[in-house]
């Protein structure tokens, strides 16, 4: 085994996944710092798994190693349980006479992507046609999932803004199930159309049913780009740059002539949905943190036809990298809390017209504001039991 460097220098998280061969070398205060940061954003599994496909497992301590084999069970353990799912998912809707496709994780693992392996996944995220939504929720409703939101506003606006039903809870199993009917809410900026989604999707291998598919390999990689650039606020999103390293790598592997087509195409599929911003990020992003071995015509191109206005790229770079990876042991980097709010409020500047995001807001700081009276409330209401309990 290497022997560790005697040093306390800080790891940079994004170092250690882009070149696993150079942990063998750290130190346990090191470690120690990594092992919280995977934590944090969510990326130990991914590690442990890119660790694990470099051979480099013997060479670890086995202190450390206990972490990274214990992630790997963890993530192996949602590979199953998001299988089963999936497969009474199927159970549900494979004879409704219209296409299921699965979505993000669910789709990693069930055909068995790179992108899959040591992924965590808290949900499984289906899509089927906007006109028969309705009966696909009659079904899932008959086979045991239940909505988690049952406030009416909370209903109203899934069914009304969003680009989902309300979350659904599985009565026995708890698992939680996202129903789409498009990519992005319809209260947005950008509204890829949902039936050219449908239309390029493809079977997932190791699934034999005809209705069942996930998106094509470019619409799988716009997804995440939207999901992550159009109504995300990156806080967080380590794991979801990852997908994306991990879905760009993988469909622009092999010969020049397949490569070459497949980096062609998704650019101009970005035109076509209407998605090349989020896909200008997405490159950017996964090319400069992540190495993502992304052509530097196709990076032009992308700038060229997705590249916001000045000075617009500058700031989402420096509240990008503050975002993607927390400052907590790694030195207090100015501007956290600031960009991760900016990030935020981006976000829902992009998911709503500025009337609808006024009242949504108001309604959600009267929610807290109430929740806080009620919980000030029960606490008064405890403390003069307490009270009577001592003068009795």
């Amino acid at each position: 085994m290497t022997t560790p460097l005697k040093t306390s220098q800080p790891v940079h998280l994004l170092d250690a996944l882009n070149d696993p061969s150079s942990l063998p070398s750290l130190s346990g205060p090191q470690w120690n710092q990594l092992i919280r940061l995977t934590r944090r954003t969510k990326s130990m599994a991914k590690l442990a798994h890119r660790v694990s496909a470099a051979g480099l497992d013997d060479q670890l301590d086995p202190r450390v190693l206990d972490h990274l084999l214990a992630s790997r069970a963890v993530a192996n353990q949602h590979r199953r349980v998001v299988s089963w799912e999936a497969d009474r998912v199927i159970a549900a809707l494979g004879d409704a006479g219209y296409d299921l496709i699965f979505l993000k994780g669910a789709a990693y693992v069930l055909s068995d992507m790179s992108a899959g392996h040591g992924r965590l996944i808290s949900d499984v995220d289906i899509m089927v046609p906007k006109v028969n939504i309705d009966d696909a929720e009659l079904r899932l409703h008959a086979a045991g999932w239940v909505p988690m939101k049952l406030d009416a506003y909370d209903q109203r606006y899934y069914r009304q803004w969003m680009h989902e039903l309300p979350p659904l809870r599985h009565k026995a199993r708890k698992g939680v199930l996202d129903v789409h009917h498009t990519i992005l809410p319809e209260s947005g900026r950008l509204r890829p159309d949902p039936a050219k989604l449908f239309a390029a999707a493809i079977p997932i291998p190791g699934i034999h049913h005809p209705r069942v598919k996930m998106l094509a390999p470019a619409d799988m990689i716009l997804h995440s780009a939207a999901h992550l650039f159009q109504d995300g606020d990156l806080a967080g999103g380590l794991r979801d740059l990852l997908d994306l390293d991990d879905l760009l790598r993988a469909a622009g592997a092999g010969d020049d002539e397949k490569s070459g087509a497949f980096w062609r195409s998704l650019v101009s599929r970005g035109k076509e949905l209407d998605l090349h911003r989020p896909l200008y990020y997405a490159l950017r992003f996964t090319s400069r943190l992540l190495r993502t071995p992304v052509p530097q015509a196709v990076l032009d191109e992308s700038s060229r036809t997705g590249k916001p206005m000045a000075p617009v790229p500058m700031i989402m770079d420096l509240l990008a990298d503050r975002a993607f990876v927390p400052d907590a042991g790694q030195g207090k980097r100015w501007g956290a809390s600031l960009a991760r709010w900016m990030l935020y409020v981006r976000s829902h500047w992009l998911r709503m017209p500025p009337l609808l995001l006024a009242q949504h807001l108001g309604k959600k700081a009267m929610r807290r504001f109430q929740k806080v009276e009620d919980e000030t409330a029960v606490k008064t209401k405890e403390e003069k039991n307490v009270d009577a309990k001592r003068l009795a």
